[in-house]
């Protein structure tokens, strides 16, 4: 079969060489790329490739639809919204993702993040690079505090058990709640989870139930004083009314490392500018670790498809 990999799975190219040396034993036909969204570009490359490679590039219904012989999609990523799903569905094409590998990452950086706004890191590196103190700026102790954690996934259970162990009350919401979740999960309505928490982390994935979820009316009923951390999907919240609500004081702070689009993000992006913000461009999936793991995942799916066993399926 022949194999494309349309952008790097950002891993070495000796850590990769196990891979594409396994395949190309069997007989297989390994290409690689870098990455580039022109869709003219990507169905030369594709070609008359069975298996096609992403992580977070977009993949239109255009690209599936003109690649002949496209079987398998294997996407480095836990997200799924910017494949074509129904071109895929169409077209009788199985879709896997790369499940489980970024939690670790995903939770170390939502916790980062917590502890630097409620400290007040960003603002006292700077007093302290400029000679001054910590006047005004001393900060709380994460232990203690309410946290509610939206979406109780692989990602959001975790970022349940960190906070736990530091001493937080967990608050949860999710449609579909944990038929086995720890006996220190409350689950609540949104509204309930929103009301009652001094941190609101959202771990949902984007659908069209989910867009727009955190919406002004949504942030308004937040506690004053609160903090929010998006490390899910941007659309999932108003950016604009979250500026808001952070210049007004409504809200303490707010962690954000997903937007509307992919970084690089627009100068004038209402969160590049608003009080208490740390914002990231799109790094907490991202570490040494979680890429290796990623690729082990996304090779593996490869031999499990061909095997007729697919794993990690969404089509």
């Amino acid at each position: 079969m022949k194999i494309v990999l349309l952008e790097s799975l950002g891993v070495s190219g000796e850590y990769m060489k196990q891979f594409t040396d396994a395949l190309e034993k069997q007989g297989h036909t390994f290409l690689a790329y870098e990455r580039d969204t022109d869709p003219d570009v990507q169905i030369e490359r594709i070609g008359d490739a069975e298996i096609v490679m992403i992580a977070n590039m977009p993949l239109t219904g255009k690209v599936i639809s003109a690649c002949p012989n496209l079987k398998f999609i294997d996407v480095a990523f836990t997200g799924t919204d910017h494949v074509d799903l129904d071109a895929a569905r169409a077209k009788n094409i199985a879709v896997s993702n790369a499940s489980g590998y970024s939690n670790e990452s995903v939770a170390e950086l939502v916790l980062g993040m917590m502890l630097s706004l409620l400290r007040n890191v960003p603002q006292v590196e700077q007093r302290c690079r400029s000679g001054q103190t910590k006047d005004g700026l001393v900060g709380r102790e994460l232990r203690g505090k309410t946290v509610g954690v939206v979406g109780t996934g692989a990602i959001g259970s975790r970022v349940a058990e960190l906070c736990h162990l530091f001493g937080c009350d967990i608050l949860a919401y999710d449609p579909f709640p944990k038929k086995n979740a720890p006996e220190y999960f409350r689950y609540g309505t949104l509204e309930e989870v929103l009301s009652a928490s001094d941190i609101v982390t959202l771990h949902c994935p984007l659908t069209e139930n989910s867009r727009g979820l955190i919406d002004r009316e949504r942030i308004a009923r937040m506690k004053d004083g609160a903090i929010l951390i998006n490390a899910a999907r941007g659309p999932i919240v108003d950016s604009q009314a979250l500026a808001d609500a952070l210049n007004s004081g409504h809200l303490r702070g707010a962690g954000v490392d997903v937007f509307e689009m992919e970084p690089p993000i627009p100068a004038r992006h209402p969160l590049l500018h608003s009080k208490n913000t740390i914002v990231t461009p799109h790094i907490a999936f991202a570490s040494d670790e979680s890429m290796e793991i990623r690729a082990r995942i996304v090779f593996e799916n490869i031999r499990r498809w061909m095997d007729h066993d697919q794993v990690n399926v969404i089509l």
